[in-house]
Order: C-alpha cells, then structure tokens, then sequence
C-alpha cells in the first residue's frame, strides 16, 4: 500500500466528522421535521461535505465508484488504499 500524508488524513478526517453531523442532524430531523434551524444546519453541512469530498477527490482520486464520483486518468478507482482502508 502507497505511503499516505498526514495531510490525507487530516482531509479524510474533516470529511467523516462532517458526515456525522449530517447522519444525526437527519436522525433528529426524523423526529423534529418543521425545525427550520436544523434544516438550515443539514443542508449546510451536506454542502460543505460536498464540497470537501469534491477537493479530496480532486487531490486524490475518487472516493466511491459506481457513477457517484468522476474519475481521473488514469481510471485510479482500482488503486489502494480506498478511503474505508485507512
């Protein structure tokens, strides 16, 4: 497996803490669905998990396959380590 900075995981890190809050801020919409400050909250959070998804992809190649994020070219998807191995 190739060498990975700490800069990979600093990103990667910042990505999964921000798709956190989006899981329990959906979780508590579930139970408040007119709260307009969570709302608000959700889809700022999923925009900036876009975007940082976007740049990480962009630095590092694609984070899943399927149609869900474009490749570069090479086609690098096949390559290790895959964000879930880290």
């Amino acid at each position: 497996m190739k060498q990975l900075t700490p800069e990979y995981y600093r990103e990667l890190e910042e990505i999964q803490a921000t798709d956190f809050v989006i899981v329990e801020l959906a979780l508590y919409l579930h139970t408040h669905p007119t709260d307009m400050a969570a709302i608000q909250q959700y889809n700022q959070f999923v925009k900036h998990s876009k975007t940082l998804k976007k740049q990480f992809e962009q630095t590092y190649g694609a984070m899943t396959s399927f149609g869900y994020s474009y490749s570069r070219c090479p086609f690098d998807y096949k390559e290790e380590p895959w964000p879930w191995q880290v």
